[in-house]
């Protein structure tokens, strides 16, 4: 059941009415059912896989509190009797207890997405050597990868760390824990909800109300226009582009890293304003996923604005508690003793950067390719930090930051440094990409840009004018936003203002949405997380 669907539209359709009918206190239960039969759709058997990452986080955060109480109890009953080393032992004693109960279940629920998502790229790698060495070769299994079940392991697993933390309440009640994991709108693409940000309004009571619901249907037609009419109209040429790397090389290579860029903002953003919207229909707020990204004037600033849930989760869950590990504290004394205080103290913020990326990278997928583009994505971070002392040095003598035109070489320059970082996405294989990134030095075919070639990679004139108007809107959108909510200042225009645009906006996807390879589920890029 793809959210570009009809079957989709009855469903949320159902499960709107149910819900403003049922008692207040039977609305997250009736979201619950909704969220499992959603999910049944996409394959009975893989409902095992979210039921089991749910019981396990919930067993083991209650378990994780029951340590916790036992402490509370034990320390006030016997404060008077215990010395100050007898309290601090007994508490370290309490905390390891956590801290396995919390990684055993980290661990068996990253051990079933690496089992499912990750098994034939390590055989495929075993099989590379096997083939070296003359070892026997092992057979590929056929695991079909449970939908979304990146996004719902993490939300689990931050809830699990957040319970351990003690920044959140724990859940006593795993039914409601269970909606959290599996509240269907953010269940296929994200966004990576927190427990603590999430959990008032899913489980509040809620009442109808048509500003609000308004405001879900204006954002759902949004994420529609976003995909139907820019996301699956350029897919077509991006297909085209990619299915022959002797063919289109070169100057077509430059061509792929703007479409693709494009695409994927289109697809990736488009999904996430659906989930939102439908997520308002029901009064939860799900937070917000990119931020104007290619507004950004450098690669930090845009993993700031682009996938901030899954950017902050990395963040949160890896790099801190990474960087301040007991292991990371003696390699980083280490390193200031052995290599100088300038290198010392790098040693372990690199480090740390260098498994979120890594981590990063495998997250997005089983192949080499995710792999350096991850570490790509690191590189040029650490590199553009190293080179800090020299801008500040360029931008005291010359004094150009506040200028417009540089601004504008800036977000120029980090939409195209992005851009080929993102061609791992598009070919297969590590080598290929590089060949075909070379080939822009190489091959002087760039007379295609304005001979007509581009009218024959599927893509025809009349499509080529209603991606131009379609990004132009979201280019002028994503101005307004900069002043805030352009939802709100719609909402204040007179009715026929409104009416206007929001049923112009419905009649513009309805006739120029692309419904051949987007409909029938090209669908979103990252439902194959």
């Amino acid at each position: 059941m793809q959210f570009i669907s009809y079957g989709f539209f009855l469903f949320v359709f159902i499960a709107f009415v149910l819900y403003y009918s049922v008692p207040g206190k039977l609305q997250w239960p009736v979201l619950l059912v909704a969220s499992y039969v959603f999910y049944f759709f996409f394959g009975p058997k893989y409902v095992i896989y979210i039921f089991t990452t749910t019981i396990t986080t919930w067993y083991a955060a209650v378990s994780i509190e029951k340590q916790r109480n036992k402490q509370k109890q034990y320390l006030d009953a016997n404060k008077e009797g215990l010395t100050k080393e007898e309290k601090k032992k007994y508490k370290a004693g309490i905390k390891k207890k956590q801290e396995r109960i919390a990684i055993a279940c980290i661990l068996l629920n990253l051990g079933i997405l690496a089992v499912v998502k990750y098994t034939n790229f390590a055989i495929l790698n075993i099989n590379y050597i096997m083939d070296m060495t003359g070892g026997k070769r092992l057979g590929f299994v056929n695991f079909v990868l449970p939908m979304g079940i990146s996004f719902y392991t993490f939300r689990a697993i931050s809830y699990l760390v957040d319970a351990k933390r003690g920044t959140i309440t724990v859940e006593k009640n795993p039914f409601k824990l269970a909606l959290f994991v599996s509240f269907f709108p953010q269940l296929a693409q994200g966004p990576i909800s927190r427990y603590g940000q999430l959990s008032d309004s899913l489980f509040r009571v809620h009442r109808f109300d048509s500003k609000k619901i308004a405001f879900g249907l204006q954002r759902i037609m949004w994420g529609f226009m976003k995909k139907l009419v820019v996301a699956d109209r350029m897919v077509v040429g991006l297909q085209t582009l990619t299915s022959d790397t002797f063919a289109y090389r070169g100057a077509y290579v430059f061509v792929e890293i703007f479409f693709y860029a494009i695409q994927l903002y289109a697809d990736f953003s488009g999904g996430i304003d659906i989930a939102i919207g439908v997520g308002e229909l029901f009064g939860v707020e799900l937070p917000e996923n990119f931020n104007r990204p290619f507004f950004s004037k450098s690669i930090k600033e845009y993993w700031n604005r682009w996938h901030i849930t899954m950017g902050t989760w990395f963040t949160d869950y890896i790099f801190y508690p990474v960087s301040i590990s007991q292991p990371m504290l003696k390699l980083s004394k280490w390193s200031r003793a052995h290599l100088g205080n300038v290198v010392g103290k790098r040693v372990p913020v690199y480090l740390s950067a260098f498994l979120v990326w890594l981590a990063t990278g495998v997250w997005h997928g089983a192949s080499w390719n995710f792999v350096f583009w991850g570490l790509s994505n690191w590189l040029v971070i650490m590199i553009s930090q190293e080179l800090e002392p020299l801008y500040r040095k360029f931008h005291a003598r010359y004094n150009v930051s506040d200028k417009t035109a540089f601004k504008a070489f800036q977000i120029i320059r980090t939409f195209m440094l992005m851009g080929v970082l993102r061609m791992y996405d598009c070919f297969d294989g590590v080598r290929l990409t590089w060949r075909m990134l070379g080939s822009m030095l190489t091959e002087g075919n760039w007379n295609i840009l304005c001979d007509g070639s581009l009218l024959h990679i599927g893509l025809s004139v009349v499509d080529y004018i209603v991606l131009g108007c379609a990004i132009l809107l979201m280019f002028l959108v994503s101005m307004v936003q900069r002043s805030g909510s352009v939802r709100e200042k719609i909402y204040t225009k007179p009715y026929p203002v409104k009416l206007f645009i929001w049923l112009g906006l419905f009649v513009a996807v309805l006739l120029t949405g692309a419904y051949g390879i987007g409909y029938d589920a090209t669908s979103f890029i990252y439902n194959q997380f």
